[in-house]
């Protein structure tokens, strides 16, 4: 995609990636989550699932993630039995878990997308507090989600002091891309970390909305 900083449904389906399904389950997902959740869909026959997004942008901001998640169940809770959110807690402080269980919604019980991918529990014994983590997404758009937004493209001398704490950069391979994976190593070298691929595949995502 070359879009995916906004992805919503239009961009989706400009791409001529579809966004509709045949049962009554709606996924509302993070636009920067949109090719995994739509590879489980298709790959698991999950034809009862149907996918929206909201702009993985949101991220930047994410005291607004709620709202937004909450607004998407409104708006489609007329034409839905069942809503999963495709979300961890994304730094919202446990205010979208309050969103879901109100509504009635279920969502990820993780972190954020690096937890789900590379599994809850192996994630949360791994201590790798001076690791940064990208996923294929991330690598994909690492100048338009954390270069650019943080004026490392305008002012590189503020490199050593967001990341001169970490260590390794730790990509979390979704996909086996060789291109991908000389981009993200290419992003560590940017960041003078060192560089170490795991693969984790769709992690927890998959049993989330297989279950």
């Amino acid at each position: 995609m070359t879009t995916d900083q906004t992805i919503t449904d239009e961009t989706l389906r400009d791409q001529g990636l579809s966004t509709t399904g045949t049962g009554k389950t709606l996924v509302i997902a993070c636009g920067a989550l949109a090719r995994e959740v739509l590879a489980l869909i298709s790959a698991n026959g999950l034809d009862h699932l149907t996918l929206t997004c909201l702009p993985a942008i949101l991220h930047n901001s994410p005291a607004k993630i709620p709202d937004a998640v909450e607004a998407a169940i409104l708006k489609h809770r007329a034409d839905y039995d069942h809503f999963l959110v495709a979300y961890g807690d994304c730094g919202t402080g446990g205010q979208l878990q309050t969103v879901c269980d109100r509504l009635g919604a279920e969502m990820i019980d993780a972190p954020h997308c690096y937890a789900f991918f590379d599994g809850i529990e192996t994630f949360a014994t791994r201590n790798e507090v001076t690791s940064f983590y990208l996923t294929d997404f991330l690598a994909r758009q690492f100048d338009a989600f954390v270069w650019k937004p943080l004026g490392l493209d305008r002012y590189p001398d503020l490199l050593q002091m967001y990341f001169g704490n970490y260590e390794t950069l730790v990509y979390l391979a979704q996909t086996e891309d060789p291109q991908l994976t000389a981009t993200a190593e290419r992003c560590a070298d940017r960041m003078g970390l060192k560089f170490e691929r795991r693969f984790t595949g769709y992690g927890d995502l998959d049993r989330f909305l297989r279950a």
